[in-house]
């Protein structure tokens, strides 16, 4: 009985141990201490920010383009911005937000490489998405959890304060990286863009992940 009660215990401080390193949990620990921490990071890119009223980023975008920064998109639902010296391949970002009470919660981003062809293997979604995320990195800092999606491959997660980055691949082509305000989020029952139901997918991925060990 004795040794039967040993392996038990031994048994939850493993289990303990695996969930304490499972990415969910580096997950859950993460969220919850930046949201309490109360500090603010809002910065998104060419001037925009998470809490920007809309009409301020329409005004913003037509100031872009009128400096010929920025056009709008294909079927004119997004804005296109030209990357030239960001990424180690000239490639193209579209974006447009996702507002709650007429300010930006959510801004879904979506990349692909100038010139993508099934065969030209330099130009594919898993090589855009390490050259996105070394860039991010620097722009945003690291700290991105990696997570193994049986559809999607590798995600990456990061969450400062209540702004959380997620990257991931969305076809053989192209990638996303999604902007979100998790306080808003928190407010919200769930999403409809395709961007997003990708994003809640990865993070069932890390649910079952943690309910497996």
């Amino acid at each position: 009985m004795r040794t039967k009660n040993l392996w038990l215990l031994l048994l939850l401080v493993l289990g303990t141990a695996l969930f304490a390193c499972s990415p969910r949990s580096k997950y859950e620990r993460r969220l919850k201490h930046e949201l309490a921490s109360g500090v603010r990071q809002d910065s998104l890119f060419l001037g925009l920010y998470l809490g920007m009223p809309q009409l301020d980023f329409y005004t913003h975008c037509w100031k872009l383009n009128r400096r010929g920064l920025i056009k709008q998109g294909p079927d004119n639902t997004t804005v296109e911005y030209k990357l030239k010296n960001e990424l180690k391949y000239p490639a193209t970002m579209y974006y447009y937000p996702e507002f709650f009470q007429h300010k930006i919660y959510e801004m879904p981003v979506r990349f692909m490489y100038n010139g993508w062809t099934p065969w030209n293997k330099k130009l594919s979604a898993d090589n855009l998405e390490a050259d996105i995320l070394k860039w991010y990195k620097k722009n945003y800092g690291d700290g991105f959890i990696k997570v193994s999606h049986p559809k999607y491959g590798a995600a990456y997660v990061k969450i400062d304060g209540n702004r959380r980055i997620t990257i991931f691949k969305e076809d053989d082509s192209h990638v996303w990286a999604v902007f979100t305000d998790m306080l808003v989020k928190k407010e919200l029952d769930g999403t409809t863009s395709k961007a997003g139901i990708i994003q809640e997918e990865i993070t069932k991925e890390l649910e079952k992940k943690n309910a497996s060990k």
